[in-house]
């Protein structure tokens, strides 16, 4: 069970999308926020501002998520470089994961908020959710009556290190208020193409056996997933995996994405790193990043 969820900002307002989101999450997950900045050894004679920023922002959640009991909002200042900082509080402070936005303040001395989120996302030991600098809250988070989860899912044991926390967040929404998406894709143009020169391949043969046999996976996941409680359906796709991905969310909205950093390798496979940046470039919709360990 989640019960805290840590939140850096850097100042700007584009960081600041995650407020309102973060909000919304609490309520949803009835979780605890931490609201974290950085600063410099720099900026250290302007503390006083800084901290007048994070207790701004707590004073205005707090009075937001008054009627949420057991609920609390805390503010906290660091000094040094953001993603060192966050990374320790959340590894120091029982987080259950953070949520970040992508993008924030640029320019000399600012935080690049880009730059700490990818730092933070190859580090972190709990999840890292993403929102998109830019993406309207009401758009991606009110308009569906029932929540939908799109898990990503490669085969492999790694992509399913994401089940956890699948599970998870459907239990705290209300599991009859969920629906998780299972997506597999079967890809035409597997990694290592050039081998194909030398061995001939069936092509039709191949999508066939892909398709039954990530139909099967799928299948089986549903079935441990719906042994749990929940409502899950599998969904399979063919084509490149981040395109089709993509193309799946532009035309199904769902409120969160759910995949690993990393999953299969190798001949036939995705390569999981460039599929999640791709995705992330790809859509609005928020990730929820899981790092296999």
């Amino acid at each position: 069970m989640y019960k805290k969820m840590l939140v850096p900002l850097d100042g700007s307002e584009l960081a600041e999308i995650t407020l309102v989101y973060a909000r919304e999450v609490a309520r949803k997950l009835h979780l605890s926020l931490v609201l974290l900045h950085v600063y410099s050894p720099a900026e250290a004679e302007h503390v006083p501002e800084q901290q007048a920023y994070i207790d701004g922002n707590v004073d205005t959640l707090r009075r937001e998520l008054k009627k949420e009991t057991g609920l609390t909002v805390q503010g906290e200042l660091a000094e040094g470089y953001p993603a060192e900082e966050i990374l320790r509080y959340a590894e120091q402070n029982s987080v259950d994961f953070i949520l970040m936005s992508t993008h924030g303040r640029t320019g000399i001395k600012l935080w690049t908020m880009g730059s700490v989120a990818d730092k933070v996302l190859r580090a972190s030991s709990v999840p890292v959710w993403l929102v998109r600098a830019g993406a309207s809250p009401e758009d991606i988070y009110y308009k569906l009556p029932t929540r939908k989860l799109l898990v990503l899912l490669d085969g492999s044991e790694l992509a399913e290190s994401v089940l956890p926390h699948v599970e998870t967040l459907a239990k705290q929404q209300g599991s009859d208020m969920v629906d998780i998406i299972l997506l597999g894709v079967c890809e035409l143009t597997p990694v290592g193409v050039y081998y194909y020169a030398t061995v001939p391949i069936d092509w039709e043969d191949y999508i066939a056996r892909c398709k039954l046999e990530d139909k099967q996976y799928l299948d089986n996941i549903e079935k441990r997933l719906k042994s749990a409680g929940l409502k899950a359906h599998p969904e399979l796709l063919t084509g490149k995996p981040a395109d089709a991905i993509i193309d799946y969310a532009s035309k199904n909205p769902v409120n969160l994405i759910v995949m690993s950093t990393h999953g299969r390798s190798g001949l036939g496979r995705w390569v999981y790193g460039s599929v999640a940046e791709k995705i992330l470039h790809g859509t609005s919709t928020p990730i929820f990043l899981v790092r296999p360990h």
